[in-house]
Protein backbone atom coordinates (compact mmCIF):
# COMPACT_ATOMS: atom_id res chain seq x y z
CA UNK A 1 0.00 0.00 0.00
CA UNK A 2 1.40 3.43 -0.93
CA UNK A 3 1.73 6.22 1.61
CA UNK A 4 -0.92 8.24 -0.29
CA UNK A 5 -3.34 5.30 -0.09
CA UNK A 6 -2.68 4.85 3.63
CA UNK A 7 -3.20 8.55 4.28
CA UNK A 8 -6.40 8.55 2.24
CA UNK A 9 -7.74 5.57 4.18
CA UNK A 10 -7.01 7.28 7.50
CA UNK A 11 -8.60 10.50 6.24
CA UNK A 12 -11.67 8.49 5.24
CA UNK A 13 -11.97 6.88 8.69
CA UNK A 14 -11.62 10.26 10.42
CA UNK A 15 -14.25 11.81 8.15
CA UNK A 16 -16.70 8.99 8.80
CA UNK A 17 -16.35 9.44 12.56
CA UNK A 18 -16.67 13.23 12.26
CA UNK A 19 -19.73 12.96 10.03
CA UNK A 20 -21.40 10.57 12.49
CA UNK A 21 -20.72 12.98 15.35
CA UNK A 22 -22.05 15.96 13.39
CA UNK A 23 -25.22 14.06 12.46
CA UNK A 24 -25.81 13.01 16.08
CA UNK A 25 -25.43 16.51 17.54
CA UNK A 26 -27.11 18.51 14.77
CA UNK A 27 -29.96 16.04 14.19
CA UNK A 28 -29.46 16.24 10.40
CA UNK A 29 -29.36 12.69 8.98
CA UNK A 30 -28.16 13.51 5.45
CA UNK A 31 -24.72 14.94 6.27
CA UNK A 32 -21.60 13.30 4.90
CA UNK A 33 -18.13 14.17 3.69
CA UNK A 34 -17.41 14.08 -0.01
CA UNK A 35 -14.22 15.35 -1.65
CA UNK A 36 -13.08 16.32 1.86
CA UNK A 37 -16.05 18.69 2.04
CA UNK A 38 -19.16 18.37 4.20
CA UNK A 39 -22.32 17.87 2.12
CA UNK A 40 -26.00 17.94 2.92
CA UNK A 41 -27.31 15.47 0.37
CA UNK A 42 -25.81 16.63 -2.94
CA UNK A 43 -25.13 20.20 -1.76
CA UNK A 44 -21.71 21.20 -0.46
CA UNK A 45 -21.89 23.25 2.74
CA UNK A 46 -19.77 26.37 3.38
CA UNK A 47 -16.35 25.93 4.96
CA UNK A 48 -17.39 28.03 7.99
CA UNK A 49 -14.81 29.62 10.31
CA UNK A 50 -11.05 29.49 9.59
CA UNK A 51 -10.17 27.41 12.63
CA UNK A 52 -12.51 24.64 11.42
CA UNK A 53 -10.15 23.59 8.59
CA UNK A 54 -7.75 20.99 10.08
CA UNK A 55 -5.20 18.92 8.19
CA UNK A 56 -3.81 15.45 8.82
CA UNK A 57 -0.25 16.79 8.62
CA UNK A 58 -0.66 19.43 11.33
CA UNK A 59 -3.50 18.34 13.61
CA UNK A 60 -4.29 15.49 15.99
CA UNK A 61 -7.55 13.57 16.23
CA UNK A 62 -8.71 15.71 19.17
CA UNK A 63 -8.65 18.70 16.82
CA UNK A 64 -10.91 16.84 14.43
CA UNK A 65 -13.29 16.15 17.31
CA UNK A 66 -13.36 19.86 18.09
CA UNK A 67 -13.97 20.71 14.44
CA UNK A 68 -16.89 18.26 14.16
CA UNK A 69 -18.44 19.65 17.36
CA UNK A 70 -18.00 23.21 16.09
CA UNK A 71 -19.65 22.41 12.74
CA UNK A 72 -22.52 20.61 14.47
CA UNK A 73 -23.21 23.58 16.75
CA UNK A 74 -23.06 25.91 13.76
CA UNK A 75 -25.72 23.87 11.96
CA UNK A 76 -27.79 23.65 15.12
CA UNK A 77 -27.73 27.24 16.35
CA UNK A 78 -26.97 29.50 13.36
CA UNK A 79 -29.43 30.71 10.71
CA UNK A 80 -27.38 30.30 7.51
CA UNK A 81 -29.65 32.54 5.42
CA UNK A 82 -29.51 35.39 7.92
CA UNK A 83 -25.74 35.01 8.28
CA UNK A 84 -25.27 35.17 4.51
CA UNK A 85 -27.47 38.27 4.22
CA UNK A 86 -25.54 40.13 6.92
CA UNK A 87 -22.05 39.00 5.90
CA UNK A 88 -19.87 41.91 4.67
CA UNK A 89 -18.19 41.95 1.26
CA UNK A 90 -14.70 43.08 2.28
CA UNK A 91 -12.37 40.06 2.66
CA UNK A 92 -11.02 41.00 6.08
CA UNK A 93 -14.44 41.93 7.47
CA UNK A 94 -15.97 38.76 6.04
CA UNK A 95 -13.25 36.60 7.57
CA UNK A 96 -13.71 38.20 10.98
CA UNK A 97 -17.53 38.15 10.81
CA UNK A 98 -17.40 34.42 10.09
CA UNK A 99 -15.21 33.81 13.11
CA UNK A 100 -17.33 35.94 15.45
CA UNK A 101 -20.50 34.04 14.50
CA UNK A 102 -18.70 30.76 15.17
CA UNK A 103 -17.77 32.06 18.64
CA UNK A 104 -21.47 32.69 19.29
CA UNK A 105 -22.51 29.11 18.56
CA UNK A 106 -19.52 27.65 20.43
CA UNK A 107 -20.49 29.78 23.42
CA UNK A 108 -23.93 28.11 23.29
CA UNK A 109 -22.49 24.64 23.89
CA UNK A 110 -24.87 22.53 26.05
CA UNK A 111 -23.91 22.58 29.72
CA UNK A 112 -24.72 18.88 30.09
CA UNK A 113 -22.10 17.99 27.44
CA UNK A 114 -18.81 19.33 28.88
CA UNK A 115 -16.79 17.22 26.47
CA UNK A 116 -17.90 19.46 23.59
CA UNK A 117 -16.52 22.58 25.30
CA UNK A 118 -13.26 20.77 25.97
CA UNK A 119 -12.95 19.69 22.34
CA UNK A 120 -13.71 23.19 21.06
CA UNK A 121 -11.14 24.75 23.37
CA UNK A 122 -8.49 22.23 22.31
CA UNK A 123 -9.08 22.96 18.64
CA UNK A 124 -8.98 26.74 19.05
CA UNK A 125 -5.77 26.63 21.10
CA UNK A 126 -4.12 24.32 18.55
CA UNK A 127 -5.08 26.71 15.75
CA UNK A 128 -3.80 29.70 17.74
CA UNK A 129 -0.40 28.01 18.24
CA UNK A 130 -0.16 27.23 14.54
CA UNK A 131 -0.68 30.90 13.70
CA UNK A 132 2.05 31.95 16.12
CA UNK A 133 4.53 29.32 14.96
CA UNK A 134 3.79 29.90 11.29
CA UNK A 135 4.51 33.63 11.39
CA UNK A 136 0.93 34.62 10.60
CA UNK A 137 1.00 37.38 13.21
CA UNK A 138 4.16 39.08 11.93
CA UNK A 139 2.17 41.66 9.96
CA UNK A 140 -0.13 44.48 11.07
CA UNK A 141 -3.11 42.56 9.73
CA UNK A 142 -2.03 39.37 11.44
CA UNK A 143 -1.48 40.77 14.90
CA UNK A 144 -4.68 42.85 14.76
CA UNK A 145 -6.91 39.92 13.78
CA UNK A 146 -5.08 37.58 16.14
CA UNK A 147 -5.78 39.98 19.01
CA UNK A 148 -9.43 40.55 18.09
CA UNK A 149 -10.28 36.85 17.73
CA UNK A 150 -8.86 36.12 21.18
CA UNK A 151 -10.66 39.06 22.76
CA UNK A 152 -13.96 38.08 21.10
CA UNK A 153 -13.77 34.40 21.95
CA UNK A 154 -12.80 35.04 25.55
CA UNK A 155 -15.64 37.52 26.04
CA UNK A 156 -18.34 35.41 24.31
CA UNK A 157 -17.44 32.00 25.77
CA UNK A 158 -16.23 33.22 29.17
CA UNK A 159 -12.96 31.28 28.80
CA UNK A 160 -9.56 32.86 29.50
CA UNK A 161 -7.20 33.76 26.66
CA UNK A 162 -4.66 30.93 26.15
CA UNK A 163 -1.42 31.70 27.99
CA UNK A 164 0.86 31.33 24.93
CA UNK A 165 -1.11 34.10 23.17
CA UNK A 166 -1.13 36.57 26.07
CA UNK A 167 2.30 38.04 25.38
CA UNK A 168 1.71 38.51 21.65
CA UNK A 169 -1.55 40.39 22.04
CA UNK A 170 -0.85 42.47 25.17
CA UNK A 171 0.18 45.73 23.49
CA UNK A 172 -2.43 45.58 20.72
CA UNK A 173 -5.19 44.65 23.15
CA UNK A 174 -4.38 47.65 25.33
CA UNK A 175 -4.54 49.95 22.31
CA UNK A 176 -7.85 48.77 20.87
CA UNK A 177 -9.80 47.79 24.00
CA UNK A 178 -11.26 51.32 24.55
CA UNK A 179 -12.73 51.26 21.03
CA UNK A 180 -14.21 47.75 21.26
CA UNK A 181 -15.45 47.65 24.87
CA UNK A 182 -19.08 48.48 24.02
CA UNK A 183 -19.26 46.04 21.10
CA UNK A 184 -17.64 43.23 23.09
CA UNK A 185 -20.13 43.70 25.91
CA UNK A 186 -22.92 43.60 23.34
CA UNK A 187 -21.66 40.31 21.95
CA UNK A 188 -21.82 38.71 25.37
CA UNK A 189 -25.23 40.18 26.14
CA UNK A 190 -26.86 39.33 22.78
CA UNK A 191 -25.24 35.97 22.11
CA UNK A 192 -28.61 34.17 22.02
CA UNK A 193 -30.07 36.59 19.44
CA UNK A 194 -28.23 36.16 16.14
CA UNK A 195 -29.49 39.35 14.47
CA UNK A 196 -28.74 41.57 17.47
CA UNK A 197 -25.37 39.86 17.97
CA UNK A 198 -24.49 40.49 14.32
CA UNK A 199 -24.84 44.27 14.76
CA UNK A 200 -22.07 44.26 17.35
CA UNK A 201 -20.02 41.86 15.22
CA UNK A 202 -20.27 44.20 12.22
CA UNK A 203 -19.13 47.09 14.42
CA UNK A 204 -16.00 45.14 15.32
CA UNK A 205 -15.42 44.14 11.69
CA UNK A 206 -15.76 47.75 10.59
CA UNK A 207 -13.26 48.89 13.23
CA UNK A 208 -10.72 46.30 12.07
CA UNK A 209 -11.11 47.34 8.43
CA UNK A 210 -10.80 51.07 9.17
CA UNK A 211 -7.74 50.49 11.35
CA UNK A 212 -6.00 48.56 8.59
CA UNK A 213 -6.91 51.10 5.92
CA UNK A 214 -5.59 53.90 8.11
CA UNK A 215 -2.34 52.02 8.57
CA UNK A 216 -2.05 51.51 4.80
CA UNK A 217 -2.66 55.20 4.10
CA UNK A 218 -0.06 56.16 6.66
CA UNK A 219 2.49 53.95 4.92
CA UNK A 220 1.58 55.34 1.49
CA UNK A 221 -0.01 52.20 0.09
CA UNK A 222 -2.14 53.32 -2.80
CA UNK A 223 -3.23 50.17 -4.54
CA UNK A 224 -5.88 48.38 -2.51
CA UNK A 225 -5.55 45.14 -4.51
CA UNK A 226 -1.84 44.98 -3.82
CA UNK A 227 -2.52 45.60 -0.13
CA UNK A 228 -5.03 42.76 -0.03
CA UNK A 229 -2.52 40.43 -1.68
CA UNK A 230 0.08 41.38 0.92
CA UNK A 231 -2.41 40.70 3.72
CA UNK A 232 -3.00 37.22 2.42
CA UNK A 233 0.70 36.48 2.04
CA UNK A 234 1.52 37.63 5.56
CA UNK A 235 -1.42 36.07 7.32
CA UNK A 236 -1.76 32.85 5.34
CA UNK A 237 -5.25 32.17 6.66
CA UNK A 238 -7.67 34.47 4.83
CA UNK A 239 -10.11 31.91 3.62
CA UNK A 240 -11.67 31.60 0.21
CA UNK A 241 -15.08 30.39 1.35
CA UNK A 242 -15.82 28.89 -2.05
CA UNK A 243 -12.59 26.95 -2.36
CA UNK A 244 -12.13 23.25 -1.78
CA UNK A 245 -9.71 22.04 0.89
CA UNK A 246 -6.67 20.01 0.03
CA UNK A 247 -7.15 16.30 -0.54
CA UNK A 248 -5.35 13.45 1.13
CA UNK A 249 -5.21 11.38 -2.08
CA UNK A 250 -5.04 12.30 -5.73
CA UNK A 251 -8.53 13.25 -6.86
CA UNK A 252 -10.07 13.03 -10.28
CA UNK A 253 -9.55 16.29 -12.15
CA UNK A 254 -13.22 17.18 -12.27
CA UNK A 255 -14.46 20.45 -13.64
CA UNK A 256 -15.30 23.35 -11.38
CA UNK A 257 -18.79 23.82 -12.83
CA UNK A 258 -21.25 22.20 -10.46
CA UNK A 259 -24.44 24.10 -11.30
CA UNK A 260 -26.08 21.08 -12.86
CA UNK A 261 -29.57 22.47 -12.48
CA UNK A 262 -28.73 25.33 -14.87
CA UNK A 263 -31.54 25.28 -17.42
CA UNK A 264 -29.11 26.28 -20.19
CA UNK A 265 -27.27 22.96 -19.94
CA UNK A 266 -28.54 20.26 -22.27
CA UNK A 267 -26.65 17.15 -23.29
CA UNK A 268 -26.84 16.35 -26.98
CA UNK A 269 -25.47 13.73 -29.36
CA UNK A 270 -24.54 14.82 -32.88
CA UNK A 271 -25.07 11.35 -34.37
CA UNK A 272 -25.97 7.94 -32.96
CA UNK A 273 -25.66 6.20 -36.32
CA UNK A 274 -22.34 4.59 -35.46
CA UNK A 275 -22.96 3.66 -31.81
CA UNK A 276 -22.67 -0.05 -31.06
CA UNK A 277 -23.49 -2.55 -28.33
CA UNK A 278 -21.00 -5.39 -28.73
CA UNK A 279 -20.61 -8.83 -27.21
CA UNK A 280 -17.22 -9.53 -25.69
CA UNK A 281 -17.00 -12.90 -27.43
CA UNK A 282 -17.10 -11.19 -30.85
CA UNK A 283 -14.11 -8.93 -30.22
CA UNK A 284 -11.44 -11.51 -30.99
CA UNK A 285 -11.03 -14.91 -32.64
CA UNK A 286 -11.85 -17.94 -30.44
CA UNK A 287 -8.23 -19.05 -30.26
CA UNK A 288 -7.16 -15.56 -29.12
CA UNK A 289 -9.86 -15.51 -26.45
CA UNK A 290 -8.71 -18.94 -25.28
CA UNK A 291 -5.18 -17.59 -24.91
CA UNK A 292 -6.43 -14.59 -22.94
CA UNK A 293 -8.47 -16.89 -20.71
CA UNK A 294 -5.46 -19.07 -19.91
CA UNK A 295 -3.47 -15.95 -19.05
CA UNK A 296 -6.23 -14.69 -16.77
CA UNK A 297 -6.65 -18.07 -15.03
CA UNK A 298 -2.91 -18.29 -14.32
CA UNK A 299 -2.84 -14.85 -12.72
CA UNK A 300 -5.90 -15.56 -10.59
CA UNK A 301 -4.40 -18.86 -9.41
CA UNK A 302 -1.28 -17.01 -8.24
CA UNK A 303 -3.42 -14.79 -6.02
CA UNK A 304 -4.69 -17.78 -3.97
CA UNK A 305 -8.11 -16.17 -3.63
CA UNK A 306 -10.65 -18.26 -1.73
CA UNK A 307 -13.70 -17.76 -3.96
CA UNK A 308 -15.94 -19.95 -1.79
CA UNK A 309 -15.14 -17.90 1.30
CA UNK A 310 -15.76 -14.67 -0.61
CA UNK A 311 -19.11 -16.08 -1.77
CA UNK A 312 -20.11 -16.86 1.82
CA UNK A 313 -19.27 -13.34 2.92
CA UNK A 314 -21.24 -11.90 0.03
CA UNK A 315 -24.18 -14.13 0.91
CA UNK A 316 -24.24 -12.80 4.46
CA UNK A 317 -23.75 -9.23 3.31
CA UNK A 318 -26.37 -9.19 0.56
CA UNK A 319 -29.04 -11.56 1.84
CA UNK A 320 -32.49 -10.10 2.37
CA UNK A 321 -35.23 -11.69 4.53
CA UNK A 322 -37.87 -13.40 2.41
CA UNK A 323 -41.24 -14.18 4.01
CA UNK A 324 -41.90 -17.44 2.33
CA UNK A 325 -44.97 -19.15 3.81
CA UNK A 326 -46.81 -20.06 7.05
CA UNK A 327 -46.28 -23.19 9.09
CA UNK A 328 -49.56 -24.37 10.70
CA UNK A 329 -50.37 -26.31 13.89
CA UNK A 330 -47.54 -24.93 16.01
CA UNK A 331 -47.45 -24.75 19.82
CA UNK A 332 -46.38 -21.11 19.75
CA UNK A 333 -46.58 -18.19 17.40
CA UNK A 334 -49.67 -16.34 16.22
CA UNK A 335 -53.12 -17.69 17.05
CA UNK A 336 -54.69 -19.44 14.08
CA UNK A 337 -58.42 -18.59 14.10
CA UNK A 338 -59.22 -21.65 12.01
CA UNK A 339 -58.32 -23.95 14.92
CA UNK A 340 -60.01 -22.17 17.83
CA UNK A 341 -62.84 -24.70 17.80
CA UNK A 342 -60.31 -27.26 19.07
CA UNK A 343 -60.31 -25.52 22.43
CA UNK A 344 -63.86 -26.80 22.93
CA UNK A 345 -63.50 -30.25 21.44
CA UNK A 346 -60.01 -30.87 22.84
CA UNK A 347 -59.26 -28.54 25.78
CA UNK A 348 -55.71 -29.89 26.11
CA UNK A 349 -54.85 -29.17 22.50
CA UNK A 350 -51.97 -26.71 22.20
CA UNK A 351 -51.35 -26.74 18.45
CA UNK A 352 -53.45 -23.67 17.81
CA UNK A 353 -50.73 -21.38 16.44
CA UNK A 354 -49.03 -20.65 13.17
CA UNK A 355 -45.55 -19.22 12.52
CA UNK A 356 -44.16 -17.40 9.52
CA UNK A 357 -41.20 -18.99 7.79
CA UNK A 358 -38.54 -16.40 6.92
CA UNK A 359 -35.71 -17.47 4.64
CA UNK A 360 -32.79 -15.48 3.36
CA UNK A 361 -32.73 -14.56 -0.31
CA UNK A 362 -29.99 -12.88 -2.35
CA UNK A 363 -32.41 -11.04 -4.58
CA UNK A 364 -29.63 -8.76 -5.81
CA UNK A 365 -28.03 -7.78 -9.09
CA UNK A 366 -24.47 -6.46 -9.18
CA UNK A 367 -23.15 -4.95 -12.40
CA UNK A 368 -19.52 -3.96 -12.99
CA UNK A 369 -19.02 -1.20 -15.57
CA UNK A 370 -15.39 -0.95 -16.67
CA UNK A 371 -13.85 2.18 -18.15
CA UNK A 372 -11.98 1.00 -21.25
CA UNK A 373 -10.27 4.32 -21.96
CA UNK A 374 -6.59 4.46 -22.88
CA UNK A 375 -5.27 5.21 -19.40
CA UNK A 376 -6.93 2.06 -18.02
CA UNK A 377 -4.91 -0.21 -20.28
CA UNK A 378 -2.08 -0.48 -17.75
CA UNK A 379 -4.53 -1.64 -15.05
CA UNK A 380 -6.73 -3.91 -17.11
CA UNK A 381 -5.21 -7.24 -16.06
CA UNK A 382 -5.83 -6.53 -12.38
CA UNK A 383 -9.29 -5.15 -13.22
CA UNK A 384 -10.18 -8.26 -15.25
CA UNK A 385 -9.08 -10.50 -12.38
CA UNK A 386 -11.14 -8.47 -9.92
CA UNK A 387 -14.41 -8.59 -11.86
CA UNK A 388 -13.93 -12.21 -12.86
CA UNK A 389 -13.52 -13.35 -9.25
CA UNK A 390 -16.43 -11.21 -8.09
CA UNK A 391 -18.67 -12.57 -10.85
CA UNK A 392 -17.91 -16.11 -9.71
CA UNK A 393 -18.40 -15.38 -6.01
CA UNK A 394 -21.60 -13.39 -6.52
CA UNK A 395 -23.05 -16.16 -8.65
CA UNK A 396 -22.28 -18.70 -5.90
CA UNK A 397 -23.95 -16.34 -3.42
CA UNK A 398 -27.12 -16.35 -5.52
CA UNK A 399 -26.84 -12.85 -7.03
CA UNK A 400 -27.20 -11.91 -10.68
CA UNK A 401 -24.16 -10.28 -12.30
CA UNK A 402 -23.23 -8.38 -15.42
CA UNK A 403 -19.76 -7.37 -16.59
CA UNK A 404 -19.88 -4.41 -18.95
CA UNK A 405 -17.41 -2.03 -20.53
CA UNK A 406 -17.40 1.22 -22.46
CA UNK A 407 -15.04 2.85 -24.92
CA UNK A 408 -15.25 4.68 -28.25
CA UNK A 409 -15.07 3.35 -31.79
CA UNK A 410 -12.26 5.73 -32.72
CA UNK A 411 -9.85 8.31 -31.40
CA UNK A 412 -10.74 12.00 -31.65
CA UNK A 413 -14.27 11.63 -32.92
CA UNK A 414 -14.26 9.21 -35.78
CA UNK A 415 -17.17 9.28 -38.23
CA UNK A 416 -19.49 11.63 -36.25
CA UNK A 417 -16.76 14.28 -36.19
CA UNK A 418 -16.21 13.94 -39.95
CA UNK A 419 -19.95 14.43 -40.48
CA UNK A 420 -19.82 17.50 -38.28
CA UNK A 421 -16.95 18.93 -40.30
CA UNK A 422 -18.84 18.32 -43.53
CA UNK A 423 -21.88 20.09 -42.04
CA UNK A 424 -19.85 23.27 -41.57
CA UNK A 425 -18.95 22.86 -37.89
CA UNK A 426 -22.22 24.01 -36.29
CA UNK A 427 -21.80 25.35 -32.75
CA UNK A 428 -22.42 23.19 -29.69
CA UNK A 429 -22.82 19.92 -31.59
CA UNK A 430 -22.78 17.72 -28.48
CA UNK A 431 -21.05 14.35 -28.34
CA UNK A 432 -18.87 13.85 -31.44
CA UNK A 433 -17.66 10.27 -31.17
CA UNK A 434 -19.12 6.83 -31.66
CA UNK A 435 -19.71 4.90 -28.46
CA UNK A 436 -18.98 1.23 -27.95
CA UNK A 437 -20.85 -0.41 -25.08
CA UNK A 438 -19.56 -3.93 -24.50
CA UNK A 439 -21.28 -6.86 -22.77
CA UNK A 440 -18.62 -9.24 -21.42
CA UNK A 441 -21.21 -11.16 -19.37
CA UNK A 442 -24.96 -10.62 -19.22
CA UNK A 443 -27.27 -11.44 -16.34
CA UNK A 444 -28.68 -14.59 -17.90
CA UNK A 445 -25.35 -16.18 -18.80
CA UNK A 446 -23.60 -18.12 -16.01
CA UNK A 447 -19.97 -17.36 -15.35
CA UNK A 448 -18.73 -20.69 -16.73
CA UNK A 449 -20.26 -20.02 -20.14
CA UNK A 450 -19.03 -16.40 -20.15
CA UNK A 451 -15.41 -17.17 -19.25
CA UNK A 452 -13.93 -16.55 -22.70
CA UNK A 453 -16.05 -13.48 -23.28
CA UNK A 454 -14.79 -11.97 -20.00
CA UNK A 455 -11.21 -12.60 -21.13
CA UNK A 456 -11.79 -10.19 -24.04
CA UNK A 457 -11.06 -7.45 -21.51
CA UNK A 458 -7.37 -8.18 -22.15
CA UNK A 459 -7.64 -7.10 -25.81
CA UNK A 460 -5.34 -4.07 -25.90
CA UNK A 461 -6.83 -2.21 -28.87
CA UNK A 462 -10.20 -1.76 -27.12
CA UNK A 463 -8.88 1.11 -25.05
CA UNK A 464 -9.55 4.50 -26.60
CA UNK A 465 -11.63 7.29 -25.02
CA UNK A 466 -14.42 7.33 -22.42
CA UNK A 467 -17.91 8.81 -22.42
CA UNK A 468 -18.93 7.85 -18.92
CA UNK A 469 -22.35 9.46 -18.53
CA UNK A 470 -24.01 7.56 -21.37
CA UNK A 471 -22.35 4.32 -20.24
CA UNK A 472 -23.73 4.69 -16.71
CA UNK A 473 -27.21 5.36 -18.13
CA UNK A 474 -26.94 2.28 -20.35
CA UNK A 475 -25.77 0.01 -17.55
CA UNK A 476 -28.50 1.22 -15.19
CA UNK A 477 -31.13 0.80 -17.92
CA UNK A 478 -30.13 -2.84 -18.30
CA UNK A 479 -30.40 -3.39 -14.55
CA UNK A 480 -33.86 -1.85 -14.37
CA UNK A 481 -35.10 -4.52 -16.75
CA UNK A 482 -34.28 -7.22 -14.19
CA UNK A 483 -36.95 -8.06 -11.55
CA UNK A 484 -34.70 -7.87 -8.47
CA UNK A 485 -35.11 -6.06 -5.16
CA UNK A 486 -31.64 -4.49 -5.01
CA UNK A 487 -29.43 -3.23 -7.84
CA UNK A 488 -25.80 -2.19 -7.46
CA UNK A 489 -23.62 -0.68 -10.18
CA UNK A 490 -19.84 -0.56 -9.65
CA UNK A 491 -18.08 1.83 -12.02
CA UNK A 492 -14.35 1.05 -12.27
CA UNK A 493 -12.39 4.00 -13.64
CA UNK A 494 -9.15 5.92 -13.26
CA UNK A 495 -10.26 9.36 -14.33
CA UNK A 496 -12.88 11.72 -15.67
CA UNK A 497 -14.82 11.43 -18.94
CA UNK A 498 -12.73 12.40 -21.94
CA UNK A 499 -13.25 12.58 -25.67
CA UNK A 500 -11.00 15.00 -27.51
CA UNK A 501 -13.40 15.87 -30.31
CA UNK A 502 -16.34 16.51 -27.98
CA UNK A 503 -14.29 18.65 -25.61
CA UNK A 504 -12.88 20.80 -28.44
CA UNK A 505 -16.25 21.48 -30.07
CA UNK A 506 -18.19 22.11 -26.83
CA UNK A 507 -17.42 23.36 -23.36
CA UNK A 508 -14.39 21.45 -22.06
CA UNK A 509 -16.45 20.21 -19.09
CA UNK A 510 -19.32 19.03 -21.30
CA UNK A 511 -18.91 15.30 -20.61
CA UNK A 512 -17.99 15.94 -16.99
CA UNK A 513 -21.26 17.78 -16.37
CA UNK A 514 -23.25 15.06 -18.08
CA UNK A 515 -21.78 12.36 -15.84
CA UNK A 516 -22.60 14.42 -12.75
CA UNK A 517 -26.16 15.01 -13.97
CA UNK A 518 -26.71 11.31 -14.74
CA UNK A 519 -25.44 10.17 -11.33
CA UNK A 520 -27.50 12.80 -9.48
CA UNK A 521 -30.63 11.77 -11.38
CA UNK A 522 -30.14 8.04 -10.75
CA UNK A 523 -29.29 8.61 -7.09
CA UNK A 524 -32.45 10.68 -6.69
CA UNK A 525 -34.59 7.94 -8.27
CA UNK A 526 -33.27 5.43 -5.73
CA UNK A 527 -33.65 2.34 -7.92
CA UNK A 528 -29.92 1.70 -8.45
CA UNK A 529 -27.06 2.18 -6.02
CA UNK A 530 -24.00 3.52 -7.82
CA UNK A 531 -20.51 2.96 -6.41
CA UNK A 532 -17.28 4.36 -7.79
CA UNK A 533 -14.11 2.26 -7.65
CA UNK A 534 -11.22 4.59 -8.38
CA UNK A 535 -8.08 2.93 -9.68
CA UNK A 536 -5.45 4.88 -7.77
CA UNK A 537 -7.74 7.90 -7.74
CA UNK A 538 -10.42 9.45 -5.58
CA UNK A 539 -13.68 9.52 -7.58
CA UNK A 540 -15.70 11.30 -4.90
CA UNK A 541 -16.22 14.44 -7.04
CA UNK A 542 -18.61 12.22 -9.01
CA UNK A 543 -19.74 9.34 -6.81
CA UNK A 544 -21.24 9.79 -3.35
CA UNK A 545 -20.15 6.23 -2.47
CA UNK A 546 -16.65 5.42 -3.63
CA UNK A 547 -13.43 3.63 -2.79
CA UNK A 548 -9.94 4.17 -4.15
CA UNK A 549 -8.01 0.95 -4.81
CA UNK A 550 -4.31 0.45 -5.41
CA UNK A 551 -3.23 -1.71 -8.37
CA UNK A 552 0.39 -0.52 -8.28
CA UNK A 553 1.59 -3.99 -7.34
CA UNK A 554 -1.24 -5.91 -8.99
CA UNK A 555 -4.41 -7.22 -7.39
CA UNK A 556 -4.16 -7.87 -3.66
CA UNK A 557 -6.63 -9.61 -1.37
CA UNK A 558 -7.00 -6.33 0.50
CA UNK A 559 -8.83 -4.87 -2.51
CA UNK A 560 -11.62 -7.42 -2.08
CA UNK A 561 -11.98 -6.38 1.56
CA UNK A 562 -12.26 -2.74 0.53
CA UNK A 563 -15.03 -3.47 -1.96
CA UNK A 564 -16.90 -5.57 0.59
CA UNK A 565 -16.67 -2.58 2.89
CA UNK A 566 -18.05 -0.42 0.08
CA UNK A 567 -21.06 -2.73 -0.23
CA UNK A 568 -21.57 -2.64 3.53
CA UNK A 569 -21.45 1.13 3.62
CA UNK A 570 -18.11 1.45 5.43
CA UNK A 571 -16.71 3.91 2.94
CA UNK A 572 -16.08 7.50 2.06
CA UNK A 573 -19.29 9.15 0.95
Amino acid sequence: MTSDQAQARYQQQVEELCAASIRAISGEPDLHFRSRRLHRGQQALPLFAPHLQPSLEDDDFASYRGVSDGIALRLLYSDAVLHRELSPVDAVERWLFEFIEQCRVEGSSPNDMPGISSNLRHRFEAWSRQLQEGGAIDSDLGVLLFTIVHMVRSRVTGEPIPEPAEGDIELTRGAIAPFLGHALSGLRRERFDQAAYARHALEICGFASKTLHAAEDAEGRVKKDAANDQRKRHLGLLLDFDAKPALGIASVASGEKTDLIDASYSYQVFSRDYDKVLQGATLARPEVLAKYREQLDRRIALQSINVAQLARRLKVLLSLPLRDRWQDEQEEGRIDGRHLARLITSPNERRLFRSELIESSTDVMASFLIDCSGSMKQHIESTAMLVDVFARALEQAGAETELLGFTTGAWNGGRPRREWLRAGRPENPGRLNETWHIVFKDAETPWRRARRSIAALLKADLFREGIDGEAVEWACGRMLERPVRRRMLFVISDGCPMDGATSQANDEQYLDLHLREVIARIDAAGQVQIFGIGVGLDLSPYYAHCQAVDFTHGLSNHVFQEILGLMAGRTHR
